[in-house]
């Protein structure tokens, strides 16, 4: 969300203001035209007032002269699907409305890529023995990438999904991570710590916090680099009403020989030359629902491949969204090598 208070403009005001106050705006050169009781009655660019001065309006003339009244907004209650259409039809500036037309709120979606209703809990307690030393005395999470910490990287993206709650499990050197990002209000969002007292394993943390407040839950590991689509993964998981929805990579094997089929008479029943085979890893970012934690113990040690083995078995459905686009686990030193290369290609704008 941004401040959008100075793009307002009275509408019965000389489209002059309008002119002086564009060039001032902090958002996109996009005013939102209001009525006196602050109704968003449309809204006003540098075009439609070229295009109002053209078809013979003068510069003393109003605001509402030259306004566009067939503008996308939202209300208050929007879903995701309404965040999605305005983007696909290329807005830049989204308003929400309140029920009297009045703007409550307005997304840049230049910035923003959706507004999910999830909460989140990021997996940051583990030792990063295979970075050593590089974590002898700085948490694996907490690692340079580029111009900021790896676990920086995956909050802006989620920050820029419209997640605003996050929950962040932390153990070994866990301060530095608590110190560098407090409480989330210097970037807008609410951050709580789940402390490990011992290793809980990639669900276990889940179980320790009190109550989510959404009914589905965004886990994820720290130290990955991704540009996964969440809106992607959320969407698949709602529309298929899975317990849980898991982001895939894909991972493809090339045979180098023709690979014969058989039965279990030993009879060949065809021939496969050089197949290609595609299997999908475990990218380390889930969505679940709320309510799936019930059925993780409580304070234990217990991974989220368990999670999915026990709602199988009662009949759950779990379902997999491969991600497209970079993903990099930063386990070893290569792959640190690899994500740093990466984000210099990404700060060049390549």
């Amino acid at each position: 969300m941004q401040d959008f208070t100075k793009n307002l403009i009275q509408h019965d005001v000389p489209v002059l203001e309008a002119m002086k106050k564009i060039d001032a705006a902090p958002l996109t050169q996009t005013l939102f035209v209001v009525d006196q009781a602050n109704k968003l009655l449309g809204t006003v660019t540098d075009g439609d007032i070229r295009r109002g001065l053209i078809n013979g309006y003068s510069l003393s003339d109003s605001v509402d002269n030259f306004m566009l009244t067939n503008f996308t907004k939202i209300n208050h209650d929007f879903s995701v699907y309404d965040f999605k259409t305005a983007k696909n039809k290329g807005i830049k500036l989204l308003p929400v409305l309140d029920e009297n037309d009045r703007i409550i709120k307005v997304f840049d979606l230049r910035r923003h890529k959706s507004k999910l209703p999830l909460e989140c809990m990021i997996m940051a307690g583990g030792l990063g023995q295979r970075l050593r030393p590089l974590t002898e005395n700085t948490p694996k999470p907490m690692l340079p990438l580029g111009n900021k910490p790896i676990i920086e990287h995956n909050i802006d993206q989620l920050i820029s999904y419209g997640i605003e709650k996050i929950y962040i499990s932390v153990k070994y050197l866990g301060q530095q991570i608590v110190d560098y990002f407090g409480d989330g209000s210097g970037k807008g969002i609410s951050i709580e710590y789940i402390w490990e007292d011992e290793f809980l394993g990639t669900a276990g943390a889940l179980s320790l916090v009190g109550k989510f407040e959404s009914d589905h839950v965004l886990l994820m590991n720290s130290d990955l680099f991704t540009s996964i689509d969440f809106e992607d993964l959320y969407l698949n998981v709602i529309n298929q009403n899975a317990s849980i929805g898991v982001a895939t990579v894909p991972y493809t094997t090339k045979v180098p020989y023709g690979i014969f089929t058989t039965n279990d008479n030993h009879e060949i029943t065809g021939l496969k030359e050089k197949p290609v085979y595609t299997n999908y890893a475990n990218a380390g970012i889930y969505i679940l629902k709320t309510d799936a934690i019930n059925e993780i113990p409580q304070n234990t040690f217990f991974h989220i491949t368990h999670l999915m083995e026990k709602l199988m078995e009662k009949g759950e459905k779990v379902i997999h969204n491969p991600i497209v686009g970079y993903w990099i686990d930063i386990g070893q030193h290569q792959d640190y090598k690899n994500a740093q290369e990466i984000v210099k290609h990404i700060a060049n704008g390549n």
